[in-house]
């Protein structure tokens, strides 16, 4: 592709995604939006990027709905809500914005572009860098070109760039910057099927015939026609892999989960249908890395689906401007990863510890009255359709004194649902946000199901619950012990194709019958709420053959010693149980963990009569008041345990909190085991060559 007449300049509106001077002419939409045919296919799975996969379609119910693509769905809402706005981002300290007609224009004119640089059908267009909208642009455009769509973490080395790039056959890498850029620079040589990189902010630093602006690579497809595009995008078929999503590979190399246009649009409009939005009127806040499924489903897909609008956050979100951005777009549904909810709640408690005496009464009345009227919703709909509920007295004037002016103060005083995934989240957290009326819902899936596999929402909801199994899915558990617990198995037309290039591992995940195996422990109620007791990868074998899950050990201590950070639980195959622990402390500008205690940990310090400001100088001294006070929380924790296999004998305090820039914590903040367990095998070692105490 020739680069003579490259140009930089933006349209009038001032949007990055358009480089034209002028207003983007009107694109002719497809004359029909009929369901094309599926391709053929005889078995449920595979891991072959160009094979197509029989859909687990049944006679009635939504599992009968007819299977559409990407491009089916999208052009719908451009049809009945083209105007309506699509995107929200900012630019010079401006919100500007994109309607749904313009951002369908702009990913054709990506899929054309890409289509010009060489794209090949089921080849890879890897993005790398933080949420936007040339993010979702060059998604949604190298789904329209034939081509696979595939996240690539922004926190990734350059070796694992080269890896998802050299394993998803990447022809097109789209960059956020020169950091970004320089990551694939150094990797180049090793990706054999790359043609071209696209920055999407700023002007790169080195001149290649192979790099593109974001406007150089938007105006690259002005020549390829609307028929030629037209073309690619009517061979697409719903039961063929459109998107890659690449598994955090806490225990081996990633693995590319490949997704079908018909695992996206059915379980999009069916999770959707659960909870009934209405069309055009909502809108998220776009933040968690789009790499993961949790955030692909809910930012872009679930939008396209319901005409929802997208803001895009800072790309500092989660180091303290996440707030900012929520109390100026004022979103209607939230996700947000359990480390998330918890940094707020620790945010919260901080400045409530700084208020007078009368308002630390005042809002104490006000959170017994939140918690005590959100167990009420909490109790089973009665077989009437209602349930036992009276709204507690005082609860009017909690709600106008606390809970309108908190929800307020974080953006969500317009939200309709706050959910949270991909990690578990602590009884304590869940009813810490009840206590302030504002229940946070919690869904369950995998990258392997595309997102929620069980949803829990406003009306039917029990806390530390997952919900119930979205309609047109079923659930099975595998082994279940005495106390029904087994482990999850998944069916409906959400489980994945398969990993891409790797038919064993396709095979361990999803058996002869076609069920998937999630690794998860999990059982129902009654009430057929799932709840999950534990994941089989994370159970800890003692050497006397106790099986342990870590996950209900370690939130019990963080909940007794608040100025824990992160517990992780050590004894698979060893004589007796011990913990690495991390204190709650600040981060850099880069997402580091520093030295630095938090505020809540500095006001845990100063109620023990400790003046340490450090992590380092609370190790260094052993500082006997903390010590003692993990000391007695350990043995607090210890005596509920319900055998002495299961008591904690001895802990350690690291020097730093862990994080996603130190490798301890996948994207999602997910505790990575295996990582950490290599990372401190020394201490850990240490800790079993003393000897154990009586």
């Amino acid at each position: 592709v020739s680069k003579e007449s490259k140009e930089s300049s933006t349209c009038a509106r001032g949007c990055p995604c358009c480089p034209n001077t002028e207003e983007p002419k009107t694109v002719p939409l497809l004359t029909t939006n009929a369901a094309p045919p599926l391709a053929p296919a005889h078995q449920l799975w595979s891991s072959c990027r160009d094979q197509a996969v029989r859909l687990r379609m049944e006679g009635s119910g939504p599992a009968s709905h007819t299977p559409i693509t990407i491009h089916q769905m999208f052009l719908e809402t451009v049809e009945n809500y083209g105007d309506h706005t699509a995107l929200a981002f900012k630019k010079d300290g401006q919100w500007v914005t994109l309607n749904y007609r313009q951002y369908y224009q702009q990913c054709r004119a990506a899929a054309k572009s890409f289509l010009k640089l060489g794209l090949e059908r089921f080849y890879g267009v890897g993005i790398l860098g933080f949420n936007s909208p040339e993010w979702f642009i060059s998604d949604i455009g190298s789904i329209f070109a034939g081509g696979l769509a595939t996240g690539i973490y922004a926190t990734n080395s350059p070796e694992a760039c080269q890896y998802v790039a050299a394993n998803s056959e990447a022809n097109i890498l789209v960059v956020e910057d020169q950091k970004q850029l320089d990551k694939i620079l150094k990797v180049r040589h090793q990706l054999p099927h790359l043609k071209a990189i696209v920055q999407y902010k700023g002007q790169p630093k080195q001149i290649a015939p192979f790099l593109y602006t974001w406007a150089e690579f938007m105006k690259l497809g002005e020549d390829v026609s609307e028929e030629q595009l037209d073309a690619v995008i009517n061979s697409l078929r719903a039961n063929e892999c459109c998107t890659l999503i690449y598994t955090s590979g806490t225990t081996g190399n990633p693995k590319g989960v490949m997704l079908s246009h018909d695992n996206v649009t059915w379980t999009v409009q069916t999770a959707l249908a659960v909870i009934k939005l209405k069309y055009a009127e909502d809108v998220v806040v776009s933040y968690l890395p789009l790499s993961h499924v949790a955030a692909q489903i809910f930012d872009m897909w679930m939008c396209i689906c319901h005409a929802i609008t997208t803001y895009f956050a800072e790309p500092d979100a989660l180091k303290g401007s996440l707030v900012s951005t929520l109390k100026e777009a004022r979103p209607t549904l939230f996700l947000g990863v359990p480390r998330v909810w918890e940094k707020m709640q620790e945010k919260m408690k901080d400045v409530g510890a700084k208020a007078s005496p009368m308002k630390k009464r005042v809002a104490d009345w006000a959170k017994s009255i939140g918690l005590q009227y959100n167990y009420t919703l909490n109790k089973p709909i009665t077989f009437l359709g209602s349930r036992d509920n009276v709204v507690p007295w005082g609860f009017t004037m909690a709600n106008s004194l606390v809970f309108k002016k908190v929800s307020a103060a974080l953006g969500l005083d317009r939200c309709k649902i706050c959910l949270t995934g991909a990690a578990p989240i602590t009884k304590d957290t869940l009813e810490y946000f009840m206590s302030l009326n504002i229940p946070v819902m919690e869904i369950y899936g995998m990258s392997e199901s595309s997102g929620p596999h069980s949803i829990s929402y406003n009306e039917d909801y029990h806390i530390t619950s997952c919900g119930k199994v979205i309609p047109g899915c079923r659930t099975k558990l595998d082994n279940p012990d005495r106390d029904g617990n087994g482990e999850l198995c998944f069916w409906g037309r959400h489980v994945f194709m398969g990993y891409l290039n790797m038919p064993d591992k396709t095979a361990e995940a999803i058996d002869q019958d076609g069920w998937l195996h999630s690794g998860d422990l999990g059982k129902h109620d009654q009430n057929n709420f799932l709840y999950i007791t534990g994941r089989i990868k994370e159970l800890i074998i003692t050497a006397g053959g106790e099986n342990i899950p870590p996950v209900p050990i370690e939130d019990a201590l963080k909940e007794e010693v608040p100025i824990i950070s992160n517990a992780m639980l050590i004894g698979d195959k060893l004589k007796f149980l011990s913990m690495l622990l991390t204190l709650k402390c600040d981060l850099d500008d880069n997402g580091e963990a520093t030295d630095k205690l938090s505020p809540e940990a500095l006001d845990f310090c100063r109620q023990h009569g400790v003046t340490a400001t450090k992590v380092s100088e609370v190790i260094a001294s052993k500082e006997p008041a903390i010590y003692q006070a993990i000391q007695k929380g350990v043995e607090r924790v210890n005596a509920r345990a319900t055998s002495n296999a299961q008591k904690v004998q001895k802990w350690i305090i690291l020097e730093r909190d862990f994080s996603v820039i130190g490798g301890e914590l996948g994207p999602t903040m997910k505790l990575r085991r295996p990582i950490v367990v290599k990372m401190y095998e020394e201490k850990i070692n240490a800790l079993y060559a003393e000897r154990r105490p009586l």
